[in-house]
């Protein structure tokens, strides 16, 4: 299990690009940086109970219209080296935690919020995972049983409480229904 207080999960190792030990990764996080700029970054499998493991980044680029990275790590250098690192999250340390504006939110830290209609009303679910893509979306898995894809825009998530564990959404009309 992954310690959220020392890990970050940053991106998820999709695919190798090319010949040459490039990877393709599909991020988690608003920060390119953490996928462009030199330096230790770790790797770990996805349910894996074993310590993450240091890897340097070399270098990392963003795909044009995509938002797919491709970055190079040191010791890879052919496509057999790149894939046995398929599948695993690429980590970096929670104290390099950047600083966030006023609502501003690190994406991971709305995993496991209560999501209620109103402020002092009930919780309706909880969100279980996030989509980052072209639009980030929250994955909510409702009381009722079903799960249900929420867009995390202003005007649907209008307000987030960290502190108390929860955040208020205004589905359009049909949305908890699908």
């Amino acid at each position: 299990m992954l310690d959220a207080d020392t890990w970050l999960i940053v991106g998820k190792l999709v695919a190798p690009q090319g010949l040459t030990g490039e990877l393709r990764v599909n991020p988690s996080s608003d920060f390119p940086e953490r996928f462009i700029k030199p330096g230790k970054r770790w790797v770990q499998k996805e349910e894996a109970k074993q310590h993450p493991r240091e890897i340097q980044l070399l270098a990392g680029r963003k795909l044009p219209g995509k938002s797919i990275y491709v970055v190079r790590f040191a010791g890879l250098n052919n496509r057999t080296e790149a894939e046995a690192l398929i599948g695993q999250n690429l980590l970096v340390e929670a104290k390099n935690r950047p600083k966030m504006a006023k609502d501003e939110f690190h994406f991971l830290d709305l995993l496991r919020l209560e999501a209620r209609l109103t402020k002092e009303g009930p919780p309706i679910g909880k969100v279980v995972d996030l989509i980052s893509g072209g639009n980030d979306l929250l994955k909510v898995k409702l009381f009722k049983g079903k799960t249900v894809l929420i867009p995390f825009v202003q005007s649907i998530v209008p307000e987030v409480n960290l502190e108390e564990g929860w955040l208020r959404i205004t589905p359009p009309p049909g949305l908890l229904e699908l």
